[in-house]
């Protein structure tokens, strides 16, 4: 099985802005840089939906996609403080 290729976010941005601009189809470029057609594809939509912040590169999330990870995470724990609060007014009431 072959090594999965990285490639630099530099890359990916002018592979995307050769396919929109050389008059060649997506295909085409896809071939001439040994590329699957489908990844090329996915890095234009990639680029158009987030702009200047896509590609961050090693798995890392967008900026804002981490602000969100990180307030999920915060509201589990905040959910998870709530329970206990609860169930330790629930005991300290039935001790009363």
């Amino acid at each position: 099985m072959a090594d999965r290729r990285q490639y630099t976010a530099e890359f990916k941005r002018e592979a995307v802005q050769l396919s929109e601009t050389s008059g060649k189809s997506i295909r085409q470029v896809a071939q001439e840089l040994g590329l699957a057609q489908k990844l090329l594809y996915r890095w234009r939509s990639e680029l158009l939906k987030c702009g200047d912040a896509a590609f961050p590169g090693h798995g890392a999330l967008p900026a804002n996609e981490q602000e969100v990870a990180a307030l999920r995470h915060e509201l589990e724990r905040v959910r998870q403080e709530r329970d206990i609060l609860k169930k330790a007014l629930s005991i300290f009431a039935q001790v009363e």
